[in-house]
């Protein structure tokens, strides 16, 4: 059974029986003598025995007191780390962000963030987890991420979601297709190529899927792979058209690896979003990361 006992009861006591006299821990503790005296004998009368008594030279401890103060003097100890923890993690000298991210965010969004945070805070530790949209907002939702940053359209109650940068996708094909870029390309007409996909589960494929739904054209791929850079790539190697964020592909752009299809109707702007689990603060770190993050 736990005592409702003051914390600063054993304070006193400590500084009293560390410095050897009531007068020397009053001025260490900028009370009155008398003040001491009261909380010891208060602290004596919880615990139910005498816990340090006069001498000449000032207080000496009994058997029971000499217990409690090998056990004060570690839990004193054990707050002071604790404090000067707390300070260096305020200080940013010190902790740990857990951020949730797809492979594609990671390597496109995050990157120069993480490499730039790196270089003015590298006493803290980052730790991300790949995982896509659906999953990421899951492992906030368990509190196994401090954050996540994912693709949006999405929604959760739980979730808030602020937005960052604004995404664009593209249809996109190697120059077999150069023809179809001559003119605005009708979405119904995809139906007559092969297209490439993301499998589905993830927040870019609903998003496409629910797109084309909407105008009343299915997408049937005849490749669904699990990685925009290998869609990319086997966009790139000829094996069909492929939604691309343009972004993400204007080196393949420049170079004429891929070319852009205008589509019609065209595909909707989305952006990217951080979440954050409502009504749970974040850490100094985690903060000072998140405002390097564009908002939009």
């Amino acid at each position: 059974m736990l005592l409702n006992i003051n914390m600063e009861w054993y304070r006193v006591f400590y500084w009293t029986a560390k410095l050897g006299g009531l007068t020397k821990a009053a001025e260490k503790l900028n009370i009155t003598q008398p003040a001491v005296s009261h909380t010891l004998k208060q602290l004596e009368q919880s615990l139910g025995g005498q816990l340090l008594f006069r001498t000449v030279k000032g207080v000496t401890l009994t058997a029971e007191g000499k217990v409690l103060f090998n056990y004060i003097e570690q839990a004193l100890h054990s707050i002071e780390i604790a404090e000067k923890k707390m300070a260096e993690m305020n200080d940013l000298l010190d902790g740990e962000i857990s951020i949730g991210a797809s492979d594609t965010l990671c390597k496109y969004y995050l990157l120069p963030y993480l490499e730039q945070y790196h270089k003015q805070y590298p006493h803290i530790k980052v730790r991300v987890t790949n995982r896509t949209t659906p999953e990421t907002i899951l492992l906030l939702k368990e509190g196994k991420i401090d954050f996540g940053v994912v693709h949006l359209p999405t929604d959760d109650p739980k979730i808030e979601f602020i937005r960052s940068s604004i995404q664009q996708d593209c249809l996109v094909g190697n120059n077999q297709y150069a023809a179809l870029a001559e003119k605005p390309f009708r979405l119904e007409e995809l139906q007559h190529y092969p297209l490439l996909l993301l499998e589905p589960g993830g927040s870019t494929r609903t998003f496409l899927d629910e797109y084309a739904k909407s105008y009343g054209v299915p997408l049937q791929p005849e490749f669904e792979l699990g990685s925009i850079d290998l869609l990319v790539q086997f966009a790139q190697s000829g094996f069909g058209l492929t939604f691309a964020i343009r972004n993400y592909v204007t080196e393949e752009l420049k170079s004429g690896r891929l070319i852009e299809i205008p589509l019609t109707p065209p595909l909707p702007e989305r952006s990217i979003g951080i979440a954050m689990l409502k009504g749970v603060p974040l850490s100094a770190a985690s903060k000072q990361f998140l405002a390097l993050l564009p908002r939009n």
